[in-house]
């Protein structure tokens, strides 16, 4: 039957591939050839991530922080300066702070919180690249339930089995005793709710930190909002472990945030200054 209709279908003038196949994967990215390139591309997609942040009403006051470990000076992390609005933030604004708080490029200010936190998760996983925490609204009101979040939609499966809960708020977070608390609590975990404050995340990529920490925060307001409606019904614990497999990786977040990342660069490209 088919080939009956293709014998009666006009020819087209359609510049059509004549070796057509089914391809529902991405390539893997092209492999940066130097760590100056490999710099440039972290510096490049934090500076985005802080934008991307504000967009998303991530920003609030003087809280909230991303950092991405130096791919040469690996006890070293870039980070945003103290009081800089993520919308405002380029790539000549983050500071490169070292293993015991100093910074060693850049002039502002740096948040004491960021140091205690992000750099005890850092030290504790060598795998975790870059981790984001902020002050955002959905994260802060789950936070104080005192409990992880159930696998109520398949996007939530990318969280099933794979984020913490912190439950030892003492106030906001100067010691890097607690940090490292929070670090152990994360583990190789991609998330974490931090009881009473907020959420965090972390991942082998920029790309993917912030992306969790974005779908996170949308794992909270939707669980917040199917709980004020009703009684949700989570999802059987195999099935929700299977989806966890297909979309819980870091590929998926990588050309998630790429997505949102390209219009942004275009927007504003003012960021990679």
């Amino acid at each position: 039957m088919t080939a009956v209709l293709d014998l009666d279908r006009p020819h087209s003038r359609l510049p059509l591939n004549p070796n057509p196949q089914q391809k529902y994967w991405f390539d893997p990215p092209v492999p940066r050839t130097s760590i100056e390139a490999e710099r440039r591309h972290r510096q490049a997609r934090l500076a985005g991530a802080f934008h991307l942040f504000a967009r998303f009403g991530f920003a609030q006051g003087l809280a909230g922080h991303i950092t991405a470990r130096d791919p040469e000076l690996t006890d070293h992390f870039w980070v945003n300066p103290l009081g800089v609005h993520f919308s405002r933030i380029k790539v000549s604004d983050l500071l490169l702070v070292n293993a015991r708080g100093e910074t060693v490029i850049g002039e502002r200010p740096l948040n004491k919180a960021a140091f205690a936190i992000h750099a005890a998760i850092h030290e504790y996983n060598p795998k975790i690249i870059a981790a984001a925490h902020t002050h955002s609204t959905y994260g802060k009101a789950w936070s104080t339930l005192g409990r992880k979040l159930d696998t109520l939609t398949q996007n939530s499966c990318v969280f099933h089995e794979d984020h913490a809960l912190f439950d030892d708020f003492t106030g906001m977070v100067v010691d890097e005793s607690e940090g490292l608390r929070i670090a152990r609590a994360l583990g190789n975990r991609k998330g974490a709710i931090l009881k009473n404050h907020g959420i965090l995340s972390a991942g082998p990529t920029v790309e993917a930190a912030a992306w969790w920490y974005i779908a996170l925060d949308n794992a909270c307001h939707t669980q917040l909002l199917a709980e004020a409606a009703g009684k949700p019904q989570p999802i059987d614990e195999a099935v929700a472990r299977h989806t966890h497999g297909q979309i819980g990786g870091p590929e998926g977040a990588l050309h998630a945030f790429e997505s949102l990342y390209e219009g942004l660069v275009e927007a504003e490209p003012e960021l990679l200054l």
